[in-house]
């Protein structure tokens, strides 16, 4: 067992940091000791504490059952909640922190799914056993703030390294979405997997059809928004986790002959993924949509892969395919309509732009883009740019520069036009005025016809937009 004496000056009074910032820890524990009973911070909130990396994420273990826990807390803490009681655990709110207060567990489980039969434990050790890695199975006491580390948890976090508790096969077994947890982990802290671990993660991988979309969606989001995604992806694919519940990914990795050359489509899409975490990064933080597209957007390339007769390979209409097929994929992980159409839009749009450099583009072309683009225009600007991963420093030059002169072109015709709102000349008032029509279905379509000529021509006069009015009216009235 290590104990405070083993921790570095940094590591000391990061745990002395840690529980000043959250006086709560302290009033917590004195109301525990009053009653009988030891407390533990334990988990992800001193795994951070000790990397530096402080956060609002308080998890405690209690040798009390949940009755009693209540019974503590009653009357300090602003609320509790009950909904995670069946597995030992009490919520309560207290100024303005959630914490969450687990009964020592020590349970079984079926090998069938990932619930355990709770079984509570006696003691910090019996708790600390069953946690997922060394790293997240370390306690700093609220009583006397003594640092318990059983596991190695702290060499650990000295060496980056991901490992298990007790045998990697008895703990995935137990819970086989610790495997893209450690995936997840690998992604969020820079750590490396233990090849322990890795082997048992390849090893049974086809477990993790025990887990449920949601919680498979939950960590893959996690591993998305981690400093370094593309570790966790490479993980998921070598192990063959990305073929249980992402078989697309692993898709990606064609075969290329010498006789129908074509880009490394997974290596590319690994590369766009990591160009695009350095754009959303730069703006303000990770973007879990333009990360998803990323990563997706070439999924189409597999089914649409075509050899010429010139030895050429192409894949028409991949764009296309690839959207039906990432709308299908994000829906069966369960993600929100608010995720899975702005991807879906993001690809289907990404091959836009290329043609745009050769002088083919009209205003009327920009104008679509930016209509097409709409609320997505930000993101499909750094989704394009990420695509660009040619070696050629020429062509990638001329690809920057071109985007840099699409970009400014939006600017100016968007200053001259308010290209954000892109409305008819006339609106449906007008037109039924001018037609003498009633409210309906030829309205619609005689508004949609102006928005076109807007579209193409840009803004009208009042003169020139009941001219075409009238033309419409003559052939379709």
């Amino acid at each position: 067992m290590s104990n405070t004496n083993d921790l570095t000056t940094a590591q000391r009074e990061a745990v002395h940091a840690l529980l000043a910032r959250f006086p709560v820890a302290d009033e917590l524990g004195r109301r525990f000791a009053q009653a009988g009973h030891d407390i533990h911070l334990v988990g992800g909130s001193v795994r951070d504490a000790l990397l530096g990396r402080l956060g609002d994420d308080l998890d405690f273990c209690t040798d009390a059952h949940p009755d009693e826990t209540l019974r503590i807390v009653k009357g300090w803490a602003e609320a509790t909640w009950e909904t995670g009681r069946e597995f030992g655990t009490i919520g309560a709110f207290r100024d303005g922190l959630r914490l969450e207060i687990t009964t020592y567990r020590a349970e079984s489980y079926d090998g069938v799914s990932r619930n355990p039969a709770v079984q509570y434990g006696t003691s910090l050790s019996d708790d600390l056993s069953r946690r997922d890695f060394s790293i997240n199975a370390m306690a700093v006491s609220l009583h006397d703030h003594r640092f318990t580390d059983l596991y190695g948890g702290l060499r650990d976090l000295h060496e980056r390294m991901i490992r298990t508790p007790k045998a990697p096969e008895q703990s995935f077994g137990d819970d086989p979405l610790r495997m893209l947890r450690a995936a997840r982990f690998a992604a969020q802290l820079r750590f490396v997997v233990d090849e322990p671990v890795i082997r048992a993660m390849s090893d049974m991988s086809g477990q993790l059809t025990r887990i449920t979309a949601e919680r498979v969606r939950e960590e893959f989001s996690k591993l998305l928004l981690g400093e370094d995604p593309v570790t966790g992806l490479r993980l998921l694919v070598e192990t063959g986790l990305a073929e249980i519940f992402l078989p697309e990914l692993t898709e990606l990795k064609m075969e290329i002959d010498e006789h129908a050359q074509h880009k490394d489509v997974y290596e590319h899409t690994l590369t766009v993924v990591q160009n695009a975490v350095n754009l959303d990064i730069a703006d303000g933080g990770p973007d879990l949509v333009l990360r998803l597209a990323a990563l997706l957007h070439d999924i189409g390339k597999p089914a649409t892969k075509a050899v010429g007769s010139d030895g050429r390979v192409s894949f028409h209409h991949h764009e296309l395919v690839g959207a039906r097929m990432a709308k299908h994929r994000l829906k069966l992980l369960k993600y929100p309509k608010d995720v899975i159409s702005p991807v879906v839009g993001l690809i289907t749009l990404h091959l836009r732009f290329y043609g745009y450099g050769r002088g083919e583009w009209t205003d009327s072309a920009v104008r679509r883009y930016v209509h097409d683009a709409s609320e997505l225009l930000a993101r499909l600007h750094k989704l394009t740019r990420s695509d660009c991963t040619t070696r050629n420093r020429r062509k990638a030059a001329q690809l920057a520069a071109d985007y840099d002169a699409l970009e400014e072109r939006i600017a100016r015709i968007a200053a001259e036009e308010d290209l954000a709102k892109v409305r008819p000349d006339l609106d449906g008032n007008a037109i039924m005025e001018l037609l003498g029509l009633p409210p309906g279905p030829l309205v619609g379509k005689a508004w949609k016809h102006l928005k076109e000529v807007r579209l193409e021509r840009g803004p009208l006069s009042q003169d020139e937009a009941e001219h075409e009015l009238r033309a419409w009216a003559e052939d379709n009235l």
